[in-house]
């Protein structure tokens, strides 16, 4: 039997058109490529049809008309706003102002760990001081009420950069301490089992923030995490569920002649060659004339090369946040941002592009010409624009209106739909939970 499938197979003779079927195919993939690259890429100028997609996003989604789950973000009129829509930021701010409430889980003084659940006594200050000072000024802010029934939001308030430092806990003893946290919490209270913790936030600013999570995924898939460290090219951090901390080094004193410096330098950057980023711009600008770029502290004024210069470059390290974002613009000078995948701070709401250069970090050998092809009109929208932007990043122990505080508490506003979910997104259950 099988000898005669084998001759009836033998003598069975494809159609010559089966052979072209691969190259068809072969074909048409590249095709597809080819179109895909044409669509996504500079390399070949396209024109999309002009629409009234961006109008309609601001009606679909204006918390009057539906519940937003997700902020709205659109392009703006043109460039030379600061906001992406500053009528239904204004109006939505008024009313974020009047009505959103905030839960904080209790702690007394006398807790173990009240140095890093409770907010700190002094005035913040460092390069981490962001996530300090949202504490604090929460705390005493009418944002907070007593009745679990009326939030909605809960804030999980242990800091990292105390616990970081804490020798009961350290670095490496925060994950442990975050899991533990979270059982507690969970089974002390109902409010996170409604919804997994979908509507509980945390803010850190330090890179540690990131890893904290590894044993309390719920909390990072889950949970609103507020935090310096942005990137959503790696894993923990998802974008428009969380939200960008600004990282700011606390500053009291207005900088002198901030409108009439002689900006005479056309870049500069200082910092730690901490990357493969910074090695590359290093390596390309380290003896130009024009670009200023130094390796480690400076020795003579950080201030004055700020206010000395047109262009601040934030450089991406170790992580892709630093201080410098907000640096350059308390000095009036125009940020370069050099950093692939970073969520940018208040990016629902701000228009990076009116106040800020965003330069790929392939295209570091053409910087110079990038810069340089900047006019001067389109320098003084930028510089003009700087300013109009700095209150924004910007911390006070009493906040004033569109400060760094009330920002923060903007974007915790356009997430608070979680809490109307009844489960999380993710899939949670109570008989699997990693609290059993």
């Amino acid at each position: 039997m099988a000898s005669m499938v084998f001759f009836y197979l033998s003598r069975w003779r494809l159609p010559r058109s089966f052979f072209f079927i691969p190259t068809t195919l072969a074909l048409a993939t590249s095709l597809l490529i080819l179109f895909y690259i044409s669509i996504t890429s500079n390399l070949f100028p396209h024109h999309p049809p002009q629409s009234n997609l961006s109008s309609f996003s601001h009606h679909l989604f204006h918390p009057s008309l539906s519940q937003r789950s997700l902020p709205a973000t659109s392009a703006p009129r043109n460039n030379d706003e600061v906001f992406h829509d500053a009528q239904i930021f204004v109006q939505d701010y008024k009313e974020m102002k009047r009505s959103f409430k905030i839960y904080v889980y209790p702690h007394r003084k006398d807790d173990p760990f009240a140095n890093a659940l409770l907010p700190v006594d002094s005035e913040p200050g460092g390069n981490y001081a962001s996530e300090s000072y949202f504490k604090k000024v929460l705390m005493e802010s009418h944002f907070i009420t007593n009745d679990p029934a009326k939030a909605h939001l809960f804030f999980l308030p242990f800091s990292i950069a105390r616990l970081r430092h804490d020798p009961r806990v350290g670095v490496g003893g925060i994950p442990d301490f975050i899991r533990d946290y979270i059982f507690n919490v969970s089974h002390k209270y109902e409010y996170w089992n409604r919804t997994g913790g979908a509507d509980h936030f945390y803010v850190a600013c330090h890179s540690i923030g990131r890893s904290a999570m590894e044993k309390a995924t719920q909390v990072k898939f889950n949970a609103i995490q507020v935090v310096c460290s942005s990137s959503y090219f790696l894993s923990g951090y998802i974008a428009h569920k969380d939200a960008c901390l600004p990282q700011v080094w606390p500053r009291k004193d207005e900088p002198p002649n901030l409108l009439s410096s002689n900006r005479t330098r056309l870049a500069f950057f200082a910092g730690g060659i901490n990357s493969p980023v910074r090695e590359r711009l290093l390596q390309v600008w380290r003896n130009d004339s024009e670009i200023f770029v130094h390796f480690g502290r400076l020795n003579t004024s950080y201030a004055d090369a700020l206010l000395g210069s047109m262009f601040c470059l934030h450089v991406k390290g170790f992580e892709v946040n630093t201080a410098r974002i907000a640096d350059s613009l308390y000095y009036g000078c125009v940020p370069v941002i050099i950093a692939n995948y970073y969520d940018l701070p208040f990016a629902d709401i701000l228009n990076w592009k009116s106040f800020s250069v965003i330069v790929a970090t392939l295209d570091i050998p053409l910087l110079k010409k990038t810069l340089k092809g900047i006019g001067p009109d389109e320098y003084m929208r930028l510089k003009n624009n700087v300013l109009k932007v700095r209150r924004q990043f910007q911390w006070h122990l009493s906040p004033i209106d569109y400060d760094a505080f009330n920002m923060v508490m903007y974007e915790l506003w356009l997430r608070r739909s979680f809490s109307t979910f009844s489960m999380s997104t993710f899939e949670y259950s109570k008989s699997t939970s990693y609290f059993s």
